[in-house]
Parts: C-alpha cells; structure tokens; sequence
C-alpha cells in the first residue's frame, strides 16, 4: 500500500451474527461473527483501515430475558446497560475473531472496542412517539402494571400480547469519536458504536445521563462515517444487491445509485421496506449528502468483490 490510508466504515447486521433461530447460542455467535470478521480481515490485507459498527438487536432482548427470567432474585439490568453489554461482548467475539484471521494472513495489526455512547436530543419527537418493541410479551396485566410502576410505554401487539416499546431517536453526537478518531490515527481498527451507541442526552451542565431508547445502527454508523471523512461506507447486509420490487415478478437488481435516485426510490415508498432497507437507504443518503464520496451495500461475502467494483450496490453522489 502507497500513498493515503484508505478508510472505511462496515456496519455490520443482525444476520452476522445470529444466522437462524437454531443457532442463537453465544458459541453459535462466535462461529457467525467469525465468518463476517474473515472478510473484514481480507479488506485490511489490502491496506484499508476500519471502523466496524454492529448491531444488537436479539442480543439485549436475550439480556432482558434473562433479567426478567431473574426479577424475583435479582435486579433487573436497565435498557441503557444492556447496551454496554452486548457492546462489550460481540466487540470481544469480533476483535478475537479478527485477531485470529489475522494471525492466519499474517497481518500484522491490532484490534480494539470502544465502548460508545452517542448522544441524542431529549427533545427529540420520537421521545414522545416511542416504536421500538423491546423485551418479552406481557398480558395486559402486567403491562399496566409495569406502565403505572415503572413508567413503560407498552403497546398491544397484533394480537400476541403486550411490549415496552421505546423511542429511536436520531444520533447527534459519538462522544468518544476523538478516541476512535486517535485509535485509527494509529493504524488500529475499532469497534465502535455498537447497537448504534449508548444512547445518552446531556443536561444543562453538560452532564451525559443514560435513556431507555434504541439508536438505528445504520444512521449511527452514517454518522461515524461522515465524523470521521472515510472514503467509504459500507452497509454489510442479509443481500449481495438492493433490489426494486424486492420479492416481487418485476424484481430488479442494482448495480448502481446516485444521490438523487436513492432520495427518490426512497421517497416513492414503494420499493425499500421501513424495517429492513428503507433505514440503510436513509443513511447511506445521510452520508453522501454531509459530503461522503461512495456507499456500498452488500452482503459480507461480497465485501471484498464490492469495493472492486464487482458485485454490491454503489451509491455515489452523481
């Protein structure tokens, strides 16, 4: 490698790490973090230096479970902290996953985690409209019971029962980008915003406070991105391309978006679904529009062959 360091954000899914409901065990976690880390490895063997964003999404609702399963012996572990949790334990999986690939391909580099929090506004309208489903399924019992206890908002559910839902609000700020910022400075690659971040709001002093919500690890990671002026951002999925019409007679596969047709797929509603795509779209077009330069968005196999420009969707500002 000459010249400029190339640099690269990896947001990684769900789909990395739990593959199928029969393999949820942490050993069967380590296993799929392991297959992900492989192709990141690869990536570094060709000189780039990254910053890996992940999602947690079944790994705080094990904790919930668990933390619920234990009410009547222990605390329960509040949203916040799970978040700092599952940072700390599929940062351990991916960085020991790394470091093995890379004893393997003789890479000589070294991995970190931060732990991350990312502050949100406390004004923030999804405070007041929180959606998030999080936790197990309630009677309804229990749910007014934990509302007027706890001050959950709980929601019925299509007829399964009754969950907490909580807020997703948008990421304004990663307060410790100055350490991931210095650590890849230093040739290192790091974990960071994980689950999207803890998310956090400050007071009137300044002072940072933990909240019930759940930051989108897309736009997270959009934001680490643009913080840090990589030259690429990467949206590592279930799918090697963004189809239109995903699933439908007239599916069509993208090798290519601009800026302007990404806003407009997006805007028509008809093409990326609001769980799943519609968010990654979003933040890829976060991205381009704060100034990033290329988004792809492929499966992790294709990670590789993607920034060759041979398979993945690219996404550039023209």
């Amino acid at each position: 490698m000459t010249g400029k360091t190339k640099t690269a954000v990896v947001a990684i899914g769900g789909n990395s790490l739990i593959k199928d409901k029969q393999h949820k065990t942490v050993e069967d976690q380590y296993r799929a973090a392991g297959e992900t880390a492989r192709h990141i490895a690869a990536m570094v063997k060709d000189g780039w230096t990254v910053a890996i964003g992940h999602g947690n999404g079944p790994q705080v609702g094990f904790i919930l479970r668990r933390s619920e399963l234990a009410a009547h012996e222990l605390h329960e572990v509040p949203l916040d902290v799970c978040g700092a949790d599952t940072q700390g334990a599929i940062g351990y999986a991916l960085q020991q996953n790394l470091y093995n690939h890379f004893l393997d391909m003789g890479i000589d580099r070294t991995v970190t985690t931060v732990v991350t929090q990312v502050e949100v506004d406390a004004d923030d309208p999804a405070f007041q409209n929180p959606t998030k489903p999080i936790g197990s399924f309630m009677d309804k019992d229990q749910a007014m019971r934990r509302k007027e206890q706890d001050g959950w908002d709980v929601v019925e559910d299509a007829g399964r029962g009754w969950r907490r839902v909580v807020a997703s609000p948008l990421p304004k700020r990663i307060v410790e980008e100055p350490a991931v910022k210095q650590l890849m400075g230093a040739g290192m690659i790091v974990i960071t915003v994980g689950g999207g971040g803890i998310p956090v709001v400050a007071d009137e002093n300044g002072k940072l406070h933990g909240v019930a919500a759940v930051i989108d690890k897309d736009f997270a990671s959009s934001l680490l991105a643009t913080r840090l002026n990589v030259d690429v951002f990467i949206i590592s999925t279930a799918v090697e391309k963004v189809a239109l019409n995903f699933g439908k007679p007239d599916e069509k596969w993208l090798d290519h978006m601009t800026l302007a047709e990404a806003k407009a797929y997006l805007a028509s509603g008809k093409h990326f679904a609001k769980g799943s795509m519609a968010p990654k779209i979003q933040a890829v077009i976060n991205f381009l529009e704060a100034g990033g330069e290329k988004a792809i968005i492929t499966d992790p196999p294709n990670i590789t062959r993607a920034l060759a420009g041979e398979t993945g969707t690219i996404i550039t500002r023209e």
